[in-house]
């Protein structure tokens, strides 16, 4: 039996609603906008119309999409992206405690080291990079992307990447995007074993236990929303103040009535509060307190739009030079004409109107030289808007076999710092509150480790390691390993050039350019009694040295003879008085 609806949750499922329909009012240009974009770039990722039992949704949808040139220059752009700012193959954050950071050999700096491995691990057992990329993607063509991250008991956390025209957004006095709404389907299993039995609609419950099975696939369309809980009204709506963000889905409508809700509804299929905000917005570009943002994608619709014009012109040009409609002199009605290559058509008076005996019968020229070269100028503005150009500056140089690892670290941050805008958005609005909340889930999983006692309290802050920032610290590492090369030089010359060096510091100063890890060097204390125990063996061994020499010298003396049957130890003693 489902459980009736508390006066709590028809007053919040009320509130819920109202703001729903009213972010719908406010996204529809923004929607509109999307689906042209959608339609030139990337089809599948967005929805028009949010409508359950669509049959035809695998269907041909990009019919607008004659060249994919610019398909191609959106998805390089996003590939980049995730290789410049998340890469899977490389470490692209740090965690920092005040200056402390995880590449020191103290043992706070090693549990900041472990949070970090473990992070990593986090991110590369669950579906996060593979999430991270459809969201780059997103963001390129349409100027805004989301990730839903949840708790997973399999894999730690869980990633979900709504689809446009899904989801609204909405901003706080900050401008930042805290408010979440969307609709989407579900089928009526997947619906029942998500949020349970007891919690859907009576109607939903009969469909799942209809003995024959097939209404299992039918779908239904579910609302969902997060929003910050601090407008005074988290008693009124029953959560807890503690939780900063509250989230609840309900069922929204079925394919009857979709997106107008039952006529008596239940209860919520689920709420929750949350101590962080478990959806990541972002944003490309923004104006002024547009809660959606810009895109790359919209600067090059006009070009793409041209593209495929200008692309269906070729095709109809040579297509009509291959095989051109054709004029005939009407004695040839009903006549045999002969169109193979070689092939003589005759026609009678043909000599008498002027022409020769023989002439081609195709005589059609179209401009295809002058389209493709403008189709190569319009190609080349969009691998512009799409920065593939600064994305492969490294492939713009000559190749030389002598060609350092710290050069091709310099080129490829130079292209990043084109991109350097963007970039910072990321970093604010997307890595850092998404490294947040998966270090909270992981903390909360028991996975963290305990801090030191010395960092009880103290704030934890996220330092991102961009490509810009690797080449930095590579040049760094040079200029130390030359002036340590300089001084190894010296030494046999002036023995006290390296005087005037801090080995120790200067070897722990490279390591940590190098994102080496911490363990490969010893920390101070371990290595002062390293040292220690060395300087008092070599201080035994140079006690053995000359207690033997004073025995070798004793024996010298004692077997030494002077004359007068005395030798000189005995000499020196005056043993012979």
């Amino acid at each position: 039996m489902t459980k009736p609806a508390s006066e709590t949750d028809l007053r919040f499922r009320k509130y819920s609603e109202g703001r729903l329909i009213a972010l719908r009012v406010n996204r529809y240009s923004w929607w509109t906008h999307w689906r042209e974009l959608a339609d030139y770039f990337l089809p599948r990722r967005y929805k028009w119309l949010i409508t359950p039992n669509m049959m035809g949704r695998g269907s041909p949808i990009n019919q607008h999409i004659l060249d994919s040139s610019g398909c191609i220059f959106a998805r390089n752009l996003a590939s980049g992206l995730v290789s410049g700012k998340s890469s899977p193959t490389a470490a692209w954050f740090q965690l920092k405690i005040g200056h402390i950071d995880s590449t020191k050999t103290s043992p706070v700096s090693l549990w900041l080291a472990e949070c970090e491995r473990l992070l990593y691990l986090v991110f590369a057992e669950s579906n996060f990079y593979n999430s991270i990329g459809v969201f780059y993607y997103d963001l390129v063509i349409f100027g805004t992307a989301t990730m839903l991250i949840y708790e997973d008991f399999d894999n730690v956390i869980n990633c979900i990447n709504p689809c446009l025209g899904e989801y609204y957004i909405d901003i706080d006095g900050k401008y930042r995007p805290t408010v979440f709404y969307r609709e989407f389907t579900m089928t009526i299993d997947a619906c029942v074993k998500e949020f349970g039995i007891e919690n859907v609609s009576e109607a939903v419950r009969k469909l799942y236990e209809d003995p024959g099975g097939a209404n299992l696939t039918r779908e239904l369309i579910i609302a969902h929303s997060i929003e910050p809980n601090d407008d005074g009204r988290a008693k009124e709506f029953g959560f807890s103040p503690r939780s900063a963000f509250r989230e609840a889905y309900w069922e929204w409508g079925g394919s009857t009535s979709p997106q107008g809700g039952a006529a008596s509804p239940p209860g919520f299929l689920r709420r929750k509060g949350y101590y962080e905000n478990p959806v990541v917005t972002g944003r490309w570009d923004i104006v002024s307190n547009d809660p959606y943002g810009r895109s790359p994608g919209m600067d090059a619709l006009p070009d793409q739009k041209q593209l495929q014009l200008e692309t269906r012109r070729k095709a109809q040009a040579i297509d009509k030079m291959v095989n051109p409609p054709l004029v005939a002199d009407v004695q040839l009605k009903n006549q045999p004409a002969n169109l193979t290559p070689g092939g003589v058509t005759y026609v009678a008076g043909y000599t008498a109107s002027g022409k020769p005996g023989f002439s081609s019968v195709y005589d059609t020229k179209f401009p295809v030289q002058e389209i493709t070269e403008d189709l190569t100028e319009v190609k080349t503005r969009l691998s512009q808007i799409f920065f593939n150009d600064v994305l492969k500056v490294a492939s713009q140089y000559e190749t030389r076999s002598n060609v350092t690892a710290v050069e091709w670290d310099l080129r490829k941050s130079e292209s990043l710092v084109m991109l350097g805008p963007a970039l910072e958005r990321i970093d604010n609005e997307v890595l850092k509150p998404l490294i947040e909340r998966v270090f909270a889930i992981a903390n909360r999983a028991g996975i963290i480790p305990p801090p030191p006692p010395e960092i009880q309290g103290q704030l934890m802050n996220i330092e991102f390691v961009s490509m810009l920032a690797k080449a930095q610290q590579a040049t760094q590492a040079g200029s130390i390993e030359r002036v340590l090369s300089l001084a190894g030089n010296l030494v046999g010359v002036v023995p006290e050039a390296m005087d005037n060096i801090d080995v120790d510091y200067s070897l722990d100063k490279y390591s940590s350019l190098l994102n080496n890890d911490p363990k490969m060097i010893r920390s101070p204390e371990a290595l002062a009694q390293i040292r220690q125990q060395r300087a008092q063996a070599q201080q035994q061994a140079q006690q053995a040295q000359i207690a033997e020499q004073l025995s070798k010298g004793a024996k010298n003396l004692a077997q030494a003879d002077v004359g007068g049957g005395q030798n000189i130890l005995s000499a020196m003693t005056g043993g012979g008085q």
